[in-house]
């Protein structure tokens, strides 16, 4: 019976497969058929105001920008709201904002033009370019390739502690994948990774003769014309632009500005900052099949290997929006999602770092592109837009989103609460820890993720990873060896620590927030 299954399933992913496949051909057909018609005057949109206006005070939201282009003209591009609270300052076109991992795209482009020079080929093995990367499988280490670190089926998870931490170089980071376990089997799953995006990066690097932050100003960003557009945030500091947008995060039911969560440990992976305005050409030049004023930048082959459906993506790996907008496949090709929406395929990303988001959606067929801006923390209103902005321009009916992905999201959150209190509610009352605070106290060291400090002071412990002050807090007790703490300005709500004893009854390790996989080992 599970032979059959498996069967039955491959030819549901074949079929599925072939369903996307030929929608993105027939899709990428059209583009040089009305490449050559002229931008069209911007006419202002009086009900898609309303929305925006109405969706910025419904989910909380101080700025948002917003880019939509049609036929090869920019046909809506507007900011609303403010660009920092407490600051009159308003948000428009060309205000700037991180792109995060929209920027994904841009490595899976870079790459995609080493491979039209013939200094990269898709299917390489990532150690013929970067001889010193190596995982925990040996096998793997030797077989995965350029195009398997780019659909995020490489093999490993989650790994973002390693760069969130702060105090770790890039080629640290990438070395010490070597190692973290392989989650699954090569090109047997799917698990988003933005880690292997900077194994790509770096291959961008070692093929291109220069780091992967000059590769794409110099060669996609300046020449399509993104000229405020800056790869890194050191590189937008370094410019002193005075037009960008602050970070906002809501923490204890206030919204209030935060400090800039710096992506540049990971650039390929999601560290580019852009605009309105700048990011409607990027779209110009994607819907134009990879073409700056009827110049290749990427061969149409290529351009079209970026787009093709690479790796099956499961419902816990897309996004939530799904449950309504219920495509009949998901995949991931080279830096997008994809999905089947009224018969059509839509190319899309998020972007998300603390206190900002971003989104960007394609539509081949109808020469349609949208890209939102927002500067507060995972605000899904960003997927509300983009799909209503879709609606309007591809001639189906109107639908409010943003209702009812407010109930969607609504749901998600009341879950997530409920759990929280299911926790609460298994703390035993009137534990004491085992030893004296102070004995907890010292450093504990993981082989990947590197030290985590506790230190005694003034009656009170207090934990630290890395240096910045996002990842340190003082713990309270919670129940036997167990302490919690809300790091920095408290935005994550609690992390747990569980401290594990010896025989001889010291503290031998601890537990990050519980996991098995970050236990900690204290430092003899």
């Amino acid at each position: 019976m599970e032979t059959i299954r498996s069967s039955l399933a491959r030819v549901v992913r074949a079929g599925a497969a072939c369903a996307a496949a030929t929608l993105l051909s027939l899709a990428l057909l059209l583009p040089a058929a009305v490449a050559a018609q002229k931008p069209s005057k911007r006419a202002p949109d009086a009900d898609l105001d309303a929305y925006i206006a109405k969706g910025l005070q419904d989910w909380k939201i101080p700025g948002l920008s917003i880019a939509v282009i049609k036929n090869d003209s920019v046909v809506y591009a507007k900011g609303f709201g403010v660009r920092k609270l407490g600051d009159a300052t308003l948000v428009d076109p060309q205000t700037l904002f991180g792109m995060m991992s929209t920027t994904k795209a841009m490595t899976a482009l870079a790459v995609a033009m080493l491979v039209d020079s013939g200094k990269v080929a898709w299917d390489d093995p990532v150690t013929k370019h970067l001889p010193w990367f190596q995982l925990s499988d040996p096998y793997v280490t030797r077989h995965v390739t350029v195009r398997d670190l780019l659909r995020h089926n490489a093999g490993l998870g989650n790994a973002d502690l390693l760069w969130v931490r702060g105090d770790l170089s890039t080629r640290d980071i990438l070395e010490r994948t070597r190692k973290l376990p392989m989650a699954y089997s090569m090109r047997d799953g799917f698990i988003y990774q933005n880690v292997m995006y900077q194994v790509a990066g770096e291959v961008v690097a070692a093929a291109s003769g220069m780091p992967w932050e000059r590769f794409v100003k110099t060669r996609i960003m300046d020449p399509i014309g993104m000229t405020r557009s800056q790869p890194t945030l050191a590189a937008l500091r370094a410019a002193g632009d005075a037009n960008v947008s602050a970070a906002h995060y809501e923490i204890d039911g206030v919204t209030r500005v935060i400090d800039e969560s710096p992506v540049d440990p990971v650039p390929a992976a999601g560290s580019a900052w852009s605009s309105a305005d700048e990011v409607a050409k990027w779209m110009r030049f994607l819907l134009d099949s990879g073409r700056v004023g009827g110049r290749r930048l990427v061969s149409e082959a290529n351009y079209r290997e970026l787009l093709k459906p690479q790796a099956f993506v499961s419902a816990a790996q897309f996004y939530p929006t799904a449950e309504l907008t219920r495509p009949h496949w998901m995949t991931y090709s080279l830096g997008w999602f994809q999905q089947d929406y009224r018969g059509k395929f839509v190319a899309m990303h998020t972007g998300s770092i603390d206190g900002r988001t971003a989104i960007i959606a394609l539509v081949p067929e109808d020469r349609l592109g949208v890209y939102i801006f927002g500067n507060t923390d995972h605000a899904e209103f960003r997927h509300a837009l983009m799909w209503r902005v879709i609606d309007r321009y591809t001639g189906a009916p109107p639908r409010d989103w943003s209702a009812e992905f407010l109930t969607l999201y609504g749901d998600r959150k009341a879950k997530a609460e409920k759990a929280r209190a299911e926790r609460e509610a298994k703390r035993v009352a009137g534990t004491s820890p085992s030893l004296a605070l102070a004995a907890y106290a010292g450093t504990y060291d993981h082989p990947v993720y590197g030290d985590l400090k506790f230190e005694f002071a003034d009656g009170s412990l207090t934990a630290r990873f890395g240096p910045s002050a996002e990842r340190a807090g003082r713990l309270e007790h919670w129940n036997y060896d167990t302490f919690r703490a809300r790091l920095g300005d408290g935005r994550d709500g609690w992390t747990y620590f569980a401290f594990r004893l010896d025989a001889a009854g010291s503290v031998a390790a601890v537990r990050f927030d519980d996991a098995a996989s970050l236990e900690f080992t204290r430092r003899k």
